[in-house]
């Protein structure tokens, strides 16, 4: 039988975990640690996942800032406040809210954000970090990835990965986390050959693509781990009944809302032929808030020189 894996338990699991941490810290006579992000105009997706933060943040104890500005800011004002947070010594980690408007140099304003405060794991001092295994932040979707690995206890070691994405904020990292855990990692791309072939080699198949349903069943071997990393937004009624035949609870979702959420993974088929797969909504996406907030928690550790967390 298909293991579903349930990202948003194990995100609350991780929270719980965080808050204990958080609760001893501050019950030892440290201070709690401080999270601030950085939101540049008014882009309704971006201010769901800055206040999905603040509140996670505000949930398991830590401090939280928001730093919003208007649209029109422009490149010298952003970057006075990111160094205002790079100097704030109540502020253990931040972010830069991408994307960020047209005129705004979004790697620029990244690079700007002290590596040792870069919780997000964009800085290129953290990417090089994380690829000579030096302790650098990851990430926060492909290290929350390789939790779910770990909790659901799928075995990493050994097995043979293939990664459908190679962007730098899942697919490059990701792959070198699992390498990290000692699988042996392929990274596919829009110009991979036989990409079906080369997916069905997979014991996990991660897929963040950007392409609804795009892995089908016939690129997946039988009792595969499946991590679904999509998140596309579908709009027609007849692709919805076409990946959730006889699905009523889809279905009346796309009624409310007039569209639904669908993975890279054509979940419907895939799921009978792999051994565990994680489902979209509630798959990977609850587990990035998560482990930013576990990010978060070991600036904190680092910035104040606490002893490692047992």
């Amino acid at each position: 039988m298909t293991v579903i894996l349930d990202g948003k338990a194990t995100a609350e699991t991780i929270r719980r975990e965080v808050a204990a941490r958080v609760a001893a810290l501050v019950g030892g006579g440290a201070r709690p640690p401080g999270l601030a992000v950085v939101l540049v105009g008014d882009d309704p997706a971006s201010k769901v996942y800055v206040g999905s933060k603040i509140k996670a943040c505000e949930e398991v104890g830590m401090v939280s800032r928001p730093v919003i500005l208007p649209s029109a800011t422009d490149a010298d004002t952003l970057r006075r406040a990111i160094d205002d947070l790079n100097e704030d010594d109540t502020i253990d980690g931040f972010l830069v809210q991408l994307p960020l408007p047209d005129h705004l140099q979004g790697r620029e304003m990244v690079s700007r954000v002290a590596p040792e405060k870069d919780v997000d794991g964009f800085h290129a001092v953290n990417v090089g970090q994380l690829w000579l295994g030096e302790g650098g932040f990851a990430p926060a979707t492909p290290s929350g990835i390789v939790e779910l690995l770990k909790r659901y206890e799928i075995p990493i070691s050994g097995a043979r990965a293939v990664i459908v994405g190679r962007s730098n904020i899942v697919g490059k990292p990701m792959a070198a986390l699992l390498l990290q855990e000692n699988a042996t990692v392929t990274v596919c791309h829009s110009r991979t050959r036989d990409l079906p072939a080369v997916c069905r080699e997979a014991d996990i198949l991660v897929a963040a693509i950007g392409r609804a349903a795009m892995i089908t069943a016939d690129m997946v071997r039988e009792g595969a781990a499946v991590i679904d990393v999509g998140t596309n937004r579908v709009s027609d009624r007849a692709e919805v009944e076409r990946l959730y035949p006889g699905n009523e609870r889809r279905m009346e979702t796309f009624e409310r809302r007039g569209s639904i959420l669908v993975g890279d993974v054509d979940f419907t088929r895939v799921k009978v032929r792999a051994g565990a797969i994680s489902p979209v909504p509630g798959g990977v996406g609850p587990l990035t808030v998560a482990m930013l907030l576990v990010n978060t928690l070991e600036a904190s550790r680092r910035r104040q020189s606490l002893p490692p967390f047992e």
